[in-house]
C-alpha cells in the first residue's frame, strides 16, 4: 500500500488493471466503427463496461473512507463539498482530486477500458489527465446537477480537445438521478456557466428558442454499476434529484488530448502550481495516461 500524495506516481500502483501497452489489449478494449460514428453524431456514447463487480466494490470502500472530512489526506483534494447545494434536503456530495488519496481511484486512470476508447475518441491521439470528480446523491434527498456544458468550466485550457467519462458506482436509473443528455447539443455554441447544484433549469436564460425545443429530446442514461458514458466537452447534460431509496454514486474522469495548453497565468486547479499561459499542460498533476504510438 502506497501512502502520501499519489499524484507523484505516474503509473499504476496495484494489480487492479492490466497495463494498456499491447496491440492485443487495444483490440480487446477498442470501440467499434459504429460506436465511434454514434459519438460523432450524437456527442455521447453510453453503456461501456469499465469495471468488474469487485473493482466497483473496492472503489466504493475507498469512497466511504475519503468522504470523511477528517481523512488524514483530506488536504489533497482540489475541492471538497459535503453538500454543494447547501440545502439539507437536496444533498450533492461533489469533490475533485481523489486520485491523489487512494490506490483504486489513482489506478483507474490507467484502466485500458477507459484510456483506449478515450484515445480513439480523440482520433487515436495520446491521452493526458485533466482532473477527476465524485458526484454522490444519497437516497431520498439527493440533489440535482443542473444542465451545463463541461467546457464552460474549463476555458482555462485550450484548444477545446477534452473528453468526459462518467462512471456509475451504483446502478443508475431515472428514479435515483441518472445522467441525462440533450443529443447533438455538442454542436451548439459555448454557453455561459450556471450554478452546478442550483436550479435544474438555470441554463435556460442562455438558450435560443430552438435550443430550448431540443430539451424535448433529452435521453436518460440508465446503466448498471461499473458501466460508463463518454461525452463531448460541449455536450449539454445534467441529472435530476434522487428521491428513491437507493444511493446514486458516480465518479468522473476528465481528460484532454496531449498538447493542450494553459490559457491563464493563474492556477488551473486549487493548490496546483500555475502553468504559464501558452505552456503545455503537463507535469505532476497532469500525467500522460496512454499513447497509442507506444503499443508493442
Amino acid at each position: 500500500m502506497t501512502h502520501g500524495d499519489l499524484s507523484q506516481h505516474h503509473r499504476q500502483l496495484s494489480a487492479m488493471f492490466p497495463k494498456a501497452n499491447t496491440r492485443a489489449l487495444w483490440e480487446e478494449c477498442k470501440l467499434s466503427d459504429e460506436q465511434l460514428a454514434f459519438f460523432e453524431e450524437n456527442g455521447y456514447l453510453a453503456n461501456i463496461k469499465l469495471l468488474e463487480g469487485g473493482q466497483v466494490d473496492q472503489l466504493n470502500r475507498e469512497l466511504a473512507e475519503i468522504m470523511d472530512p477528517a481523512h488524514p489526506l483530506h488536504h489533497l483534494f482540489y475541492e471538497f463539498h459535503s453538500n454543494e447545494s447547501e440545502d439539507a434536503n437536496a444533498v450533492l456530495f461533489h469533490s475533485l482530486g481523489h486520485w491523489r488519496l487512494t490506490e483504486g481511484f489513482h489506478d483507474v486512470l490507467w484502466n485500458p477500458r477507459f484510456v483506449i476508447p478515450a484515445s480513439q475518441l480523440f482520433g487515436n491521439r495520446a491521452v493526458r489527465f485533466w482532473h477527476d470528480q465524485l458526484f454522490c446523491k444519497p437516497a431520498h434527498h439527493g440533489g440535482v446537477v443542473a444542465w451545463h456544458q463541461d467546457y464552460s468550466y474549463w476555458t482555462r485550457t485550450t484548444p477545446m480537445q477534452h473528453l468526459t467519462c462518467w462512471v456509475a458506482l451504483d446502478d443508475a436509473s431515472k428514479e435515483n438521478g441518472c445522467l441525462h443528455y440533450i443529443p447533438k447539443s455538442h454542436r451548439w455554441n459555448l454557453l455561459d456557466r450556471t450554478s452546478l447544484a442550483g436550479t435544474m433549469d438555470g441554463l435556460d436564460k442562455f438558450l435560443t428558442d430552438t435550443q430550448k425545443e431540443q430539451f424535448g429530446n433529452k435521453v436518460a442514461i440508465e446503466m448498471p454499476r461499473g458501466y460508463a458514458t463518454f461525452h463531448h466537452p460541449l455536450m449539454v447534460h445534467g441529472s435530476y434529484a434522487n428521491h428513491s431509496p437507493r444511493s446514486r454514486r458516480a465518479f468522473v474522469l476528465n481528460v484532454f488530448a496531449d498538447g493542450t495548453t494553459s490559457n491563464t497565468d493563474d492556477p488551473v486547479l486549487s493548490g496546483v502550481p500555475p502553468i504559464a499561459q501558452g505552456k503545455k499542460m503537463e507535469g505532476q498533476f497532469f500525467p500522460l495516461l496512454f499513447d497509442p504510438a507506444t503499443l508493442a
